[in-house]
Parts: C-alpha cells; sequence; structure tokens
C-alpha cells in the first residue's frame, strides 16, 4: 500500500530524512513516533506529495508519487484523507457544511444525497446528526471536534487515514473514543491508517505496526511487542519517559 525506499530529504543544508525504507501493508494501522523535530510531519507529507524527496522512491498504491505529475497526484490525494492535528474545521460552517464540503467540492451529487451521506458519516463517528449539524465547531467540545473532522475526512471514503496527533490536547476519556474510532473505522472501512503520535498509552492501543524515527533515520520498525518488550536505551527512554508523564497526569 506505502513503500519508502531510500528516502532523503533536505532543506537547504538540513537533511531531515536519511535514507527512510519502510512498507506500510493495506488495512493496517501504522504509527509512525518519535522525539519532535525527527522528521514524522514531513514523512506524511510525502505520502500525498505535499513534498518530494531530495532523492528516493515513494509508492502509493502502486504510483510512484515522488515524480508524479500534479494531474497523478490529484488522483492519489483523492484516495487518502487527512485529519489534521486540530481538527482544522472552517469556524464560519455549521458541522454539516464542514462534513458535506469535500462531497461539494468533488461531486456533483444533490443535496439530498449529500445530507444523507453526511448523517452516515457522523453516526459512523459517532456523533448524533440531529444533535450537531446546525452547530458551529466553537460550540463543540474538543473531542467532539475531532470527531466531526474525522467525518470529514472519511466522507469520500478514502483508501488511506493520515492523522496528526489524533489525540493531542485532549482528556483521557476522549483520546481513548479517538483511538477506538480509528480502530473501528479501519476495520468497517479497511482503511490504511498512518498516524502521527506521542501519545505512547493510546498508540499500544491501535497500533498493528509501529516505526520510531531518531535524528532522521528509523530506529525501529516493528510490532508494538517489540516496543514494549526491548532493551534498546533510546527506545526504553521515549518510551517510558512518555508513559510515566501520561500516569502522572
Amino acid at each position: 500500500m506505502i513503500i519508502f525506499k531510500d528516502v532523503h530529504k533536505s532543506f537547504g543544508p538540513k537533511e531531515v530524512l536519511k535514507g527512510l525504507s519502510f512498507r506500510i501493508q493495506k488495512g493496517k494501522v501504522c504509527v509512525v513516533m518519535g522525539p519532535s523535530g525527527t522528521g514524522k510531519s514531513t514523512v506524511i507529507k510525502h505520502i500525498v506529495g505535499l513534498l518530494k524527496p531530495t532523492s528516493g522512491e515513494i509508492i502509493v498504491e502502486g504510483i510512484h508519487v515522488e515524480n508524479a505529475d500534479e494531474e497523478t497526484l490529484l488522483k492519489v490525494r483523492k484516495r487518502v484523507g487527512f485529519a489534521f492535528q486540530f481538527g482544522a474545521l472552517f469556524d464560519s460552517m455549521t458541522v454539516y457544511e464542514n462534513v458535506a464540503f469535500p462531497l461539494h467540492e468533488h461531486t456533483d451529487l444533490k443535496e439530498d444525497v449529500v445530507l444523507q451521506k453526511v448523517r452516515e458519516a457522523l453516526e459512523m463517528v459517532g456523533l448524533n446528526p440531529d444533535d450537531v449539524m446546525r452547530l458551529y465547531p466553537h460550540e463543540l467540545s474538543g473531542g467532539m471536534q475531532k470527531r466531526a473532522a474525522i467525518a470529514r475526512t472519511i466522507i469520500l471514503r478514502p483508501h488511506i487515514i493520515l492523522y496528526d496527533e489524533p489525540t493531542s490536547g485532549l482528556d483521557p476519556i476522549a483520546s481513548d473514543l479517538i483511538s477506538r474510532l480509528i480502530v473501528k473505522l479501519q476495520r468497517e472501512l479497511g482503511t490504511t491508517s498512518v498516524v502521527i503520535s506521542h501519545d505512547i498509552k493510546e498508540s499500544f492501543k491501535i497500533a498493528d505496526q509501529m516505526i520510531m524515527l531518531y535524528e532522521g533515520k528509523i530506529l525501529a520498525d516493528d510490532e508494538p511487542e517489540f516496543f514494549k518488550t526491548t532493551d534498546n536505551p533510546l527506545i526504553r527512554r521515549f518510551v517510558d519517559g512518555i508513559s510515566e508523564l501520561a500516569l502522572e497526569e
């Protein structure tokens, strides 16, 4: 589904990605983690061609995005949903207008069909359409905003969903709900999910695969059990340190 082959990325003299090679299987949840500044967000921007690698290959559903033209990239991006860190809902639009936005932009569906699809998407993320469709983002809790944003992300039924820090800023109950939602969507829609996260506790709940970046390189790429049991001091410091912080909160 998603393949990186010896991907390097430099911004001027600074090399951010230093030869990344990994494979994410179709229908799996992959969590990409690591300290700040290690290239996590740079990775997901490369998946949809928002950034081009300095060298290396990136293959998404059989398409080489590293040298694709804009028309080809548009086809790829229509298959990919992006759940932004803070939701990125339009403040001036109601929840209905926000969730319907991709359909209005990319389809010619009649409004009654759009309405039905919006209702289905909201129900899928655990929001009651009759309660929230007429509300504005500022009238929702943080967790509800994120769920509404995910509803907008899935409205076009993407093959791949990219989540940027989906539990950031949420309390433990809301974080758990978002984690359960990620797994639910993966199972019900068959999506491949790439999750950028610092939240180790929630990552262990959802991940089929975990990739840890350190100083622009892959420190480990394995199943969650490896990260729970490894003696690697860098991984232990990251995993145990974050876990202890989460417990203190």
